[in-house]
């Protein structure tokens, strides 16, 4: 990495500044790189680039809004290795799961690219009455004006790219605040606009502290935020957006349930995967698991096993699968949880032990239903498991959360999908399979403190833009 701190794109020029933040890399704290960080002043300045570049997005064709997606997508293909590896020395991903995300943003710009040509709209006929003789209406949907988006650490470059591409497909300006610890990689997503023929004003990514990037959310100059991170930020951003549009995608503690009829060694892989990948630093991650009684005792055998049997460590290995927590306050407030669980009478059936800041696969049983383990995002490679007698039960406790954003429910019993699907409060049910489950082009969003709103390229796209009639 360069010993000079990487500037930042502001409206197609790229700046330094007297504020610089290190880049650590989670697993063994060596530099990755430093960061010049943007001023109140900066940040304002790019709000007036933005508005001046709106101007041009606005009037781009569908075909060059695509053409414009199309070449990012290729660019990052071609670059695969190179974000793939920055990504896993920034955030400690393990280097498997940072390359697959390479791909998810790939398909993520290529969608929007499409997208791009299917913004449509309808006529409506008019003719309702006498005096609205021979008048229909013409509906079409247009730009907003300035996003700005506002992404987490755990994912660096693809939820980037849900904000970006479908801003751009849309036809608006967009500015982006990376997340602090991971600024390189949206950084280097910037450099492959500088030739793909977007407007150069219209685009901002603006490393910056947090109360610079208040300062933008509250700016009536913007027209959306859309903000993926923590519920207490997001609900507090939304406190100050004014008028603006508001997109969020919060945390959650997902719920998985194991019915009787289910195929057991499927639901045990899955689980433990969608439970410690990452080292569970994923919103949707397996953290209740609700298992049938007459399953429960063999489940746990199995469930166990494939726990230990999982390759934790230095993120770059292969195979590893749980590699660091992101800091050090986060290994401190995950094993504080596990702590406070324990004196509340959970038992720790395996894990619990730390080496740095990889945290061993841990799987607690006994868990009470009030330890914030349970009850809170625990964003660690953390799980509980629970039994039940039935599947009105089994849908209670994961429904026994403030949170929902998605759910998974492992059964061959149809009846049982339909009721899950009915009576589950999440934004997404997932048949045999985990609730970390998610293509890009599905909508995705949850419900009570797990946000509102949509994204996936197509209905953020609808969030991005508004509607406009014309009566002939």
């Amino acid at each position: 990495m360069s010993a000079s701190p990487q500037p930042f794109l502001l409206g197609g020029d790229w700046r330094t500044g007297e504020a610089v933040s290190e880049i650590h890399n989670p697993f063994d704290d060596s530099l990755v790189g430093k960061v010049c960080l943007a001023s109140e002043t900066e940040a304002d300045e790019a709000v007036v680039r933005a508005l001046r570049g709106f101007q041009e997005t606005r009037s781009l064709q569908s075909y060059q809004r695509s053409d414009i997606l199309s070449s990012v997508s290729q660019s990052l293909r071609d670059e695969k290795e190179e974000f793939a590896q920055l990504m896993t020395a920034e955030v400690g991903k393990p280097i498997q799961f940072s390359r697959a995300e390479v791909d998810r943003a790939v398909m993520t710009f290529q969608l929007a690219a499409e997208e791009a040509k299917r913004i449509g709209g309808e006529v409506v006929p008019l003719d309702l009455t006498a005096q609205a003789q021979d008048r229909f209406g013409i509906v079409r949907r247009f730009p907003i004006g300035i996003v700005l988006g506002i992404a987490p650490f755990n994912f660096p470059l693809n939820l980037v790219a849900h904000k970006l591409a479908p801003a751009i497909a849309s036809g608006n300006a967009f500015i982006l605040k990376p997340p602090p610890q991971a600024p390189l990689t949206s950084l280097r997503l910037a450099r492959l606009f500088e030739t793909s023929g977007y407007p150069k004003e219209a685009l901002s990514f603006l490393p910056c502290a947090n109360s610079v990037a208040e300062k933008l959310v509250a700016d009536p100059r913007i027209k959306m935020l859309s903000f993926t991170g923590s519920p207490a930020v997001g609900w507090k951003l939304k406190s100050v957006a004014g008028k603006k549009k508001v997109l969020l995608e919060l945390g959650g503690n997902a719920g998985v349930i194991v019915d009787k009829s289910a195929n057991l060694d499927d639901a045990v892989k899955k689980n433990a995967l969608g439970a410690f990948a990452n080292a569970g630093q994923v919103c949707i991650k397996v953290q209740r698991i609700f298992i049938h009684e007459d399953l429960f005792d063999t489940y746990v055998e199995r469930f166990l096993a494939a726990a230990k049997a999982l390759k934790t460590g230095n993120p770059k290995g292969p195979e590893t699968v749980v590699g660091p927590v992101i800091n050090d306050a986060a290994l401190e407030r995950i094993t504080g949880w596990i702590a406070d669980a324990v004196g509340e009478g959970a038992v720790i059936l395996t894990g619990g032990k730390t080496s740095g800041r990889v945290l061993e696969p841990t799987v607690l049983s006994g868990v009470s239903r009030t330890s914030k383990v349970f009850c809170e995002e625990v964003f660690g490679p953390v799980v509980t498991l629970h039994k039940f007698r039935s599947i009105d039960e089994a849908v209670a406790g994961v429904n026994d959360s403030a949170f929902g954003l998605q759910a998974g429910i492992f059964t061959n019993d149809f009846k049982n999908i339909l009721h899950a699907f009915r009576t589950l409060e999440v934004g997404a049910v997932i048949v045999n399979d985990n609730p970390t489950f998610r293509v890009d082009n599905m909508p995705y969003g949850g419900v009570k403190d797990s946000g509102f709103g949509s994204e996936g390229v197509r209905y953020a796209i609808e969030a991005m833009t508004e509607p406009k009639m014309l009566v002939v």
